[in-house]
């Protein structure tokens, strides 16, 4: 880690990483197939939507060339896509979605505290919101435990990560729907979306979050 708190290996998160991936992949229930029953209002919707994602050339390549040392294994989106409607539940437990987002550049990372390198890249990802949260950033860190709140909050506490709303979602719903699109292949998940909802950067595995090269790929996201 930038820090020098703490870093494991990277072999070794990766590993765990893969681990972390067949652990979800033996819980889940996988969601395939498109949502039936859109009324002709919703798919032009989502067919402007798209359309609007995959003009985004100029920022896919900034992306591309910032992906470098510690955030090397981040992907530019090909092609980019709408993104706003991946759900979960905001902080204070309401339902939302990543459009209720809209306005600002994210990093949506998906975690748990049973994966390894989930939790090893959690301090990372608070001081990279501590550094560069405003009204134009935030790091979206979705708890994916099962169960009660109880566990992650209680991990929250204790490694000190302050900084990250506790956005939540117990069902594996956000996961399974990664998965559905190939953008999921276990725990820690990434996406780099802009402040229109376009995921135009993707990553499975962990990352050095809190690195000078995190920073330059968050800058030329915005």
């Amino acid at each position: 880690m930038a820090n020098g708190k703490f870093h494991l290996p990277t072999g070794r998160l990766i590993t765990l990483a893969i681990v972390a991936g067949v652990t979800v992949g033996a819980i889940g229930v996988y969601v395939m197939g498109a949502p039936s029953g859109n009324n002709p209002q919703q798919v032009a919707a989502l067919d402007a939507d798209t359309a609007a994602c995959q003009a985004k050339a100029e920022t896919l390549e900034a992306v591309d060339a910032a992906a470098r040392g510690e955030v090397a294994a981040i992907l530019a989106a090909n092609p980019p896509q709408s993104v706003k409607d991946l759900a979960f539940n905001a902080p204070d437990g309401s339902p939302m979605t990543l459009a209720d987002l809209s306005g600002k550049t994210l990093l949506v990372n998906l975690w748990a505290t049973w994966c390894a390198p989930c939790r090893e890249e959690m301090p990372a990802l608070n001081q990279l919101q501590k550094d560069m949260g405003s009204d134009a950033f935030e790091v979206v860190a979705v708890n994916v435990d099962t169960g009660s709140d109880e566990k992650p909050k209680r991990f929250l506490e204790e490694t000190k990560v302050d900084a990250l709303g506790y956005y939540r979602d117990s069902t594996l719903g956000l996961f399974n729907e990664l998965k559905r699109r190939g953008l999921a292949l276990g725990l820690p998940v990434t996406l780099l979306v802009d402040d229109e909802g376009c995921m135009i950067g993707h990553m499975n595995g962990p990352a050095e979050w809190a690195s000078d090269d995190a920073k330059r790929l968050i800058e030329a996201a915005m």
